[in-house]
């Protein structure tokens, strides 16, 4: 049987589907790694090919990868991604791998928002963005059934827009961006050292505290501004949210689905649907092999 091989790299572990060209899944992995040791996570994969092309009974018919950094144009690496998993950068996956047709590489939020569309929550949407709540927020944008990539691979960066331009810098150096606002690296921070993840934060909230409140409405307002100036800019359908901070659940989505259209443009009456993501830790991993990834 044919099948399509996708990868995708975390910072420490490798999540790997094998998946038919119509999408069916037929298994899925998650394999740990040790990111201090050097090419220790290509190791790994290799190791996985070699699993799979076993139990298989032959080679995937494609390949695809995806990882934290900027693709290389010619999709054939990851071309900058500075202090982490030394050995990645400018390391070509096809030759790496020995495969028989070109690996194609992508931004890991790129993939999973490709995964949405193909398998997950935003099928069949031709204009969508997707927003992964976590340590930071991660993003990627689809227009008219086109994936945003830009001049240097970096388009999609939505949690790098500024809300606030005296606020502190992140890591892309700008000024009180949504990262900042919401993402879990600034909870101690914005929870003035009371919350140390925000997890903790919402559980706060759901006991009553309400300091707890205060800083999650102010979180979920910078959301909502963003989202609708997202709106003004890409004209999306629908928004895809994911990531660890979508677990919240309705603690997330039912103030959005208020708070948004105070900051919506809303033509002709219609509004943008806030959407949970689907395919969870995976969403890379299939991303990277969907039909419009190549």
């Amino acid at each position: 049987m044919s099948y399509l091989l996708g990868i995708d790299l975390g910072g420490s572990s490798v999540k790997t589907v094998v998946v038919t060209p119509g999408g069916e899944t037929l298994a899925r992995f998650n394999e740990s790694f040790d990111p201090n040791r050097r090419l220790h996570f290509a190791e790994t994969i290799r190791r996985l090919l070699d699993r799979v092309t076993k139990e298989q009974g032959c080679a995937p018919a494609r390949i695809g990868f995806s990882a934290p950094g900027l693709a290389a144009k010619d999709g054939r690496s990851i071309a900058f991604m500075p202090g982490r998993l030394e050995g990645l950068v400018d390391l070509d996956w096809t030759n790496f791998l020995d495969a028989t047709r070109t690996v194609n590489v992508l931004n890991d939020a790129h993939a999973a928002l490709l995964g949405e569309v193909w398998l997950g929550a935003a099928k069949g949407l031709t204009n969508v963005i997707m927003l992964t709540l976590g340590t930071g927020v991660g993003g990627a944008a689809m227009v008219d059934g086109r994936l945003l990539r830009g001049h240097s691979g970096k388009a999609g960066h939505l949690g790098h827009v500024s809300l606030d331009m005296n606020g502190p810098k992140d890591v892309c150096d700008m000024p009180g961006s949504l990262e900042f606002q919401i993402g879990n690296y600034s909870i101690g921070e914005r929870g003035s050292g009371r919350f140390v993840t925000t997890h903790d934060l919402i559980a706060a909230v759901r006991a009553g505290d309400s300091f707890a409140r205060e800083v999650w409405d102010r979180s979920l307002r910078a959301l909502a501004v963003a989202i609708g100036g997202f709106t003004n800019v890409l004209d999306p359908e629908a928004v895809i949210i994911g990531g660890g901070i979508a677990r919240a659940g309705d603690d997330l989505f039912k103030p959005l689905e208020v708070l948004v259209p105070e900051f919506e443009w809303q033509v002709c009456g219609r509004r943008v649907t806030l959407l949970p993501a689907q395919l969870g830790e995976f969403a890379g991993a299939y991303g990277c092999v969907a039909p419009q990834s190549d």
